[in-house]
């Protein structure tokens, strides 16, 4: 077993050398909006030209092929599985390319997921990669701490969403990333405001957002906001996510690009 271990670190450390920069998206709880934000950053960065992969950590609840279209795996080469491409050239990595049926529930203790996780890097040829962004899944057990572990983060991305609850619990996510002394890129607030479809007034839905206040508390950087917008919910679904532009987000992209480089 320690032979078959070593063998694969060897293999992850060999993935991660043609990896220029990791980011991983995380959040204290879930519904806040943490794959959305996962897709649209992968998205958005392979539209600046660079070439980007999006790994799925989230085991049991996984949901980024569907945002992207994509399904199944492209095959083999002699490095390893090819992982499918978005239409923007995005390589997506998920559990649920391999399943035979998506409505299956993954019954899986924490073990086993870390290991899905490691076989993810150790086993998929990603190629050459300006950036990879992997999608955690929400909480701070196993699957947060082995992507830490392995993967040797440039950074992480914390999303939440603007109520009082999902602030208290998207600290904890902080405070773990600082535990495992992985730089936190900054906060992204997720479903923030609308925008009137009538007079383009924006409208706080939620009373006035605190996600500035939450990072300057963590002592974190503020990323921006993200709206709640029909036509995300739509494209998502669609498999169409890669069409949805927002200037917001854009501007959140370059400050990740910045705090990274």
């Amino acid at each position: 077993m320690n032979e078959q271990m070593e063998e694969q670190n060897q293999k992850i450390q060999e993935r991660l050398e043609n990896v220029k920069h990791r980011i991983a998206v995380a959040s204290g709880k879930g519904g806040v909006g943490k794959s959305l934000v996962s897709g649209l950053l992968a998205s958005y960065l392979a539209k600046k030209g660079y070439s980007v992969g999006l790994l799925d950590a989230d085991i049991t609840g996984p949901s980024i092929p569907r945002m992207f279209g994509v399904a199944g795996i492209e095959g083999k080469s002699d490095k390893g599985i090819l992982p499918p491409s978005s239409a923007n050239g995005v390589k997506i990595m998920s559990l649920s390319l391999v399943l035979s049926d998506n409505s299956s529930a993954v019954i899986w203790r924490g073990p086993m997921i870390s290991n899905a996780i490691r076989q993810f890097v150790s086993d998929i040829d990603w190629g050459d990669l300006d950036y990879l962004i992997v999608d955690l899944p929400p909480g701070t057990s196993d699957a947060p701490l082995t992507v830490m572990q392995i993967l040797n983060l440039d950074g992480l991305v914390v999303v939440t969403s603007p109520q009082q609850l999902a602030f208290e619990i998207v600290r904890k996510a902080i405070n773990m990333s600082k535990t495992m002394n992985v730089k936190v890129l900054g906060l992204v607030e997720n479903m923030a405001y609308a925008m009137c479809p009538h007079c383009n007034e924006r409208i706080n839905l939620f009373g006035d957002t605190g996600g500035d206040i939450l990072a300057k508390k963590a002592e974190v950087p503020y990323l921006g906001s993200i709206p709640i917008d029909p036509r995300i919910s739509t494209l998502s679904d669609s498999g169409g996510i890669e069409q949805y532009e927002n200037e917001d987000i854009d501007k959140i992209v370059d400050k990740i690009i910045e705090n990274v480089d």
